[in-house]
């Protein structure tokens, strides 16, 4: 950047064309927005936010539904100095509870429906509790409608903090990861050079932005690009088919592209327009891959962040794209897979993967010892991701190092066991477990949805014997209508754990 501030909006408005008249929105209405109209509404948000008190560092919490004005408001934060605290619309009252507690923000904006909520903000505190709804209309609107179009943005270096994520919180209370202007920007100038960028690209945009895959990456990769989204509030099946061939860039979730070749109309002819097709969020099935590919003739583009680093590799743009793999480290990234205790381990190795780069978060809030805990002494932080890399540099998560099995002494990648279950036909959706078993400390467990009719659990255990090493084999196969997973499909393994713990007791 050129200016003397570090502020990420500076970044993004240094990149908007020159014609600010050229459109930057189009939401699924048909509504549009200029780049002019991204200054003045961002601006609009911005002196709102002050009007309330808001200095810079304060945090400003927001769990809302996804419009143009809740995107605004994100800007509007930026500029402001403040501190965007997005929050997950599936949060319960309990939940946002805990959060605004923990964050102190000086401004909590909630949708208008959801009273429960904003009873639950007033009571822990909150100085100022707005609201926004899913059309952009409530009190915060009320406020920036009131405001001026003008505000200059506020100074801020590269270390100052842009956002806080609290991660999902699977294992103990959630913690929130600090993103510093530097950590966002750093990292969105890297995709947008790595996944080729060009003037005319079109991104349709259908990820939520309480999410750091669809608002510190998919975003961001559009805002530097000056060029348009098509802004869908969420991922619909049909929407999504009916505007691709009017987008040149697309990034989901596995699921999406699932739902996506479940589509008669999803081919060759409605992706011809496309350029790319971006993975991430949650590991890629390689039969997805396969099918995909075969359908329309476009090669997927898997990648892998995290929270607290938003990317740290991706497939490359121009070279082989490995199913199964998330690629190399990305330009400025430095990977390595070591032992729980921190020794590196040789090429080919599984272990835990370390990363370290300018993309690295600054901390958990207000948990230094945690943050001290999860850092090397070399600055590597530890992700928790049990990975190898192969010869060609490239990067294989196997799993969550927490979700590792230990079955009778012997170490069980699930990842690996959940590969084989779905090269069976008659098996739609595998995730594997690990659960208290009094022999063998535990019991290496499959949950399954049928491709169609029933899953013969015998015949499947004898199917895997003949590929798999026998501790590696599943001691149950439980079918179940549908595998649980979060808003961005990721196997909410600790449920199943849970559901299960008692499977093997007498």
């Amino acid at each position: 950047m050129t200016d003397r501030s570090q502020n990420l909006y500076s970044l993004f408005e240094s990149r908007f064309p020159k014609d600010r008249n050229d459109v930057a929105l189009e939401t699924e209405s048909g509504a549009t927005y200029s780049f002019a109209d991204l200054q003045a509404q961002s601006a609009r948000m911005a002196n709102a936010l002050v009007s309330f008190g808001v200095a810079p560092g304060d945090r400003v919490a927001v769990q809302a539904p996804k419009s143009a004005a809740a995107l605004f408001l994100y800007l509007g934060c930026l500029r402001a100095g403040a501190i965007f605290l997005p929050m997950n619309t599936a949060y319960t009252p309990k939940e946002v509870d805990y959060l605004l507690r923990d964050a102190e923000p000086a401004v909590f904006v909630a949708d208008p429906q959801n009273q429960a909520v904003i009873d639950v903000a007033k009571a822990a505190g909150v100085n100022h509790v707005l609201t926004a709804d899913a059309a952009g209309a409530g009190s915060l609107a009320d406020a920036a409608t009131a405001a001026s179009d003008a505000f200059e943005t506020v100074v801020r270096t590269g270390d100052d903090i842009a956002a806080i994520l609290y991660t999902s919180g699977t294992t103990g209370q959630p913690k929130g990861a600090m993103l510093s202007h530097d950590n966002l920007a750093s990292n969105a100038l890297t995709l947008h050079k790595a996944w080729g960028f060009v003037p005319g690209d079109v991104l349709l945009h259908s990820l939520p932005i309480f999410h750091a895959h669809g608002l510190f990456v998919a975003l961001p990769c559009a805002l530097l690009n000056g060029t348009k989204q098509i802004f869908l509030a969420g991922f619909d099946v049909r929407q999504v088919v009916e505007r691709l061939p009017r987008a040149t860039v697309f990034m989901g979730v596995p699921t999406h592209y699932v739902r996506l070749l479940g589509e008669a109309d999803f081919d060759k002819t409605c992706t011809a327009n496309m350029r790319l097709f971006v993975s991430g969020s949650a590991p890629l099935m390689e039969e997805t891959f396969r099918e995909f590919e075969k359908r329309t003739g476009h090669t997927i583009l898997e990648r892998y962040g995290m929270t607290e680093t938003v990317m740290n590799a991706s497939n490359p743009y121009d070279g082989a794209r490995v199913p199964g793999s998330v690629g190399p480290p990305l330009p400025g990234v430095s990977v390595r897979v070591c032992t729980e205790d921190g020794q590196e381990l040789p090429q080919g190795d599984t272990g835990v993967l370390e990363v370290k780069g300018p993309n690295v978060f600054k901390g958990y809030w207000r948990n230094p010892e945690k943050t001290a805990s999860e850092f090397r002494d070399d600055g590597f932080f530890i992700t928790g991701d049990l990975s190898r890399i192969d010869e060609n540099g490239y990067v294989h998560i196997v799993g969550r190092a927490k979700d590792l099995i230990i079955s009778g002494g012997y170490n069980v990648y699930p990842k690996e066991v959940e590969t084989a279950l779905l090269e069976l036909p008659a098996i739609r959706d595998a995730a594997v477990i690990g659960v208290p078993h009094a022999d063998f400390g535990e019991g290496v467990t499959a949950v399954v949805v049928a491709e169609s009719g029933h899953v013969d659990e015998v015949g499947v255990i004898a199917t895997l014997k003949q590929g798999l090493a026998s501790y590696k084999v599943p001691k149950r196969v439980i079918e179940v209508s549908e595998i649980p997973r979060n808003t961005m499909g990721k196997v909410q393994k600790n449920a199943l754990r849970e559901t299960y713990k008692d499977l093997y007791t007498p």
